[in-house]
């Protein structure tokens, strides 16, 4: 093995977290947006629309243990993972272009390419993001350096996230030229195109260090056997799956919130007041309301690090999680002439959850060190598709449940003002139901055994192994 556990560069950080940029160009428009392209944009009725994101989703997150298998056995002279980031770079950003595209066939044959083009992408997405993840977990065997890692990549997350959730509908609006239809396909070309060369500059400039040694052969029986007996395995799979519910479900949401929920008249006197365009107040007043929440993000990420250092990863991810929850809940008492509370419970809600965001994969990376700690043969790819299996079927849940909750209540997208029970679920969607959904993910955390001091013995062990083995 080449220094497992050796420093790693900046540039190789910064290239590494290109790939997550690439890659939540796409996942944060599908996570903010694709409810309200089928329902708004393409015009499919909130039911079916509920109907495709949670069965194509659910396809695509069954396909990642499978291709945690087939990453886990592929040998190259790149590796392992890092192929497979170059090979699906195109193909990954073709099937976004079309999932976003609107051809204009009849209402039936929509539904047949909406569920057709979104299964492609989910399942081109789990072949791109599973070896993606998996890379994290053998660039170094060195915790701290882990955590660094994680959180250049996650400064990167955010920056998609940024882009997506505070630019996307007014750069639809320029590049289609006032046509959300045309332009939601032209931004997706402009997405795709970047996330291509980035793609590729993540598999130039990373290096694979951690490589199971030569005489390890095991079977895929034996693989899932280890998996099911790994307790950390399953309890973070539980937590990924109802953290992208919340994200999902709220992300999903904000946008029907904003259009529908709160006041226009006191939207724009609030953006008028800090001197912004208000011309479309909700259109505005939601790019900025992401915004605000995504540079406070930027924050906690900062102090992500050395918080975990000192006091370790499961303690700080909890803790972080649990208070992001509770402002999450504080949107349920705001009416909709509380612009000042909705954007400062935002912002405190984005700090508090960006301490946790790098944590969830350097914590899954953790779990591969322990099974191999524990089994003594590591499988790095089929522990990493609990991460993509659960952000899949979270993604699935949560966007189905935007679509399902719009379809319950009423919603028309062809009414100006909605009903007082159609308000009254977006509100719901916004505060209480992310609110529990964040509350179980916290709770699954105290049979999460993996703590400050188990990170550094299975640290320590490991590496005197590694050295015996060079």
């Amino acid at each position: 093995m080449n220094n497992p556990t050796q420093k790693i560069s900046v540039l190789e950080k910064i290239g590494y977290s290109l790939g997550d940029l690439a890659a939540n160009l796409i996942f944060q428009t599908l996570m903010t947006f694709l409810a309200f392209f089928y329902t708004d944009v393409y015009k499919i009725p909130p039911a079916t629309a509920s109907f495709i994101i949670f069965f194509g989703g659910m396809f695509g997150a069954f396909f990642n243990p499978i291709m945690g298998i087939i990453a886990d056995r592929t040998n190259t002279r790149w590796g392992k993972f890092r192929p497979w980031i170059l090979w699906t770079a195109v193909p990954f950003g073709a099937m976004a272009i079309l999932a976003f595209s609107t051809p204009d066939f009849s209402p039936s044959g929509k539904v047949a390419y909406a569920f057709i083009t979104y299964l492609l992408l989910v399942v081109v997405y789990s072949a791109n993001n599973l070896p993606y993840a998996s890379l994290s977990g053998v660039i170094t065997g060195n915790m701290r350096e882990r955590n660094s890692l994680s959180s250049y990549r996650f400064v990167a997350v955010t920056i998609a996230q940024l882009i997506v959730q505070s630019f996307l509908l007014p750069l639809a609006l320029i590049l289609g030229d006032g046509d959300k239809t045309r332009g939601f396909e032209n931004t997706m070309i402009l997405f795709s195109a970047v996330g291509v060369v980035f793609f590729i500059i993540t598999f130039l400039t990373t290096k694979e260090r951690i490589i199971p040694k030569p005489e390890q052969k095991s079977t895929i029986k034996e693989d899932l056997k280890d998996l099911v007996k790994n307790k950390p395995w399953i309890v973070m799979l539980i937590v990924t799956v109802f953290v992208f519910i919340t994200l999902s479900l709220k992300g999903g949401m904000y946008v029907y919130y904003f259009d529908h929920y709160l006041s226009h008249e006191h939207l724009a006197a609030f953006l008028g007041k800090i001197g912004l365009n208000n011309t479309d107040a909700a259109t505005s007043g939601f790019s900025l309301f992401n915004g605000a929440g995504i540079v406070m993000t930027l924050v906690g990420i900062a102090i992500s690090k050395p918080l975990a250092d000192r006091y370790g990863k499961r303690d700080v991810f909890g803790t972080s999680l649990f208070i992001s929850a509770l402002c999450l809940l504080m949107f349920y008492f705001y009416s909709p002439q509380a612009i000042v509370p909705v954007y400062a419970t935002q912002m405190l809600h984005g700090f508090f959850y960006g301490v946790s965001t790098p944590l969830l994969w350097a914590m899954i990376a953790d779990i591969a060190d322990y099974s191999e700690w524990k089994n003594s043969r590591r499988a790095t790819a089929i522990i990493f598709s609990a991460m993509i299996f659960g952000l899949k079927a979270g993604l699935s849940i949560g966007g189905a449940l935007v679509a399902g909750v719009l379809a319950s209540c009423g919603y028309n997208e062809q009414l100006a003002i909605q009903s007082a029970e159609t308000l009254n679920g977006i509100k719901l969607s916004m505060s209480i139901y992310p609110t529990l959904t964040f509350f179980v993910s916290v709770a699954c955390l105290f049979f999460y055994k993996i703590n400050k001091k188990t990170e550094i013995t299975i640290q320590e062990e490991l590496a005197a192994r590694r050295k015996e083995d060079n």
